[in-house]
């Protein structure tokens, strides 16, 4: 019997693609407490979530270390966006895996949630990928990370006023 590996080498990327890098960081003072602001970032990327298209995309996260963070479409369908790497309420959640990109591509998200003076909160969100990652992907990731900070920190202005 021989013992052969047919295409063991393979060139890394298809043909056209290119392996890609995404660096992301979002540094932003939330006029709110650690507390409320914690609470607002898990309202966002789990029941408040929005597509890129500004409709409703709720998710659902488990949390505690290798939990799921995922979208439920119902009947055992859906999209697994990542887990939780890293959960140290209220300061910092960690999340990775593909989010959505459906393709050969990882992701590390960071949370990281700082006290400031008269209780507001400075929150660092970081972004890193590498992977075949789509052209549009790349150019629109950005300004959706500033969408996903703009609805953090309406969502703690209304916690805030509760």
């Amino acid at each position: 019997m021989k013992n052969e590996t047919p295409n063991a080498v393979q060139p890394l990327a298809p043909a056209g693609a290119q392996i890609q890098t995404l660096n992301v960081l979002k540094d932003v003072v939330i006029d709110a407490p650690i507390d409320i602001v914690w609470e607002s970032c898990l309202e966002e990327i789990g029941p408040a979530g929005t597509g890129g298209d500004g409709k409703p995309m709720p998710m659902k996260i488990e949390l505690w270390p290798g939990g799921r963070w995922y979208r439920d479409l119902g009947s055992n369908t859906g999209h697994l966006w990542g887990h939780v790497q890293v959960i140290k309420p209220p300061k910092l959640l960690e999340l990775n895996g593909p989010l959505f990109m459906s393709y050969p591509a990882i992701s590390h998200v960071q949370y990281r949630l700082i006290p400031e003076e008269n209780r507001k909160t400075r929150l660092k969100l970081t972004h890193k990928a590498i992977g075949l990652i789509d052209p549009e992907h790349a150019k629109g990731v950005t300004e959706g990370w500033q969408e996903v900070i703009d609805s953090i920190i309406k969502i703690a202005a209304r916690r805030k006023k509760e």
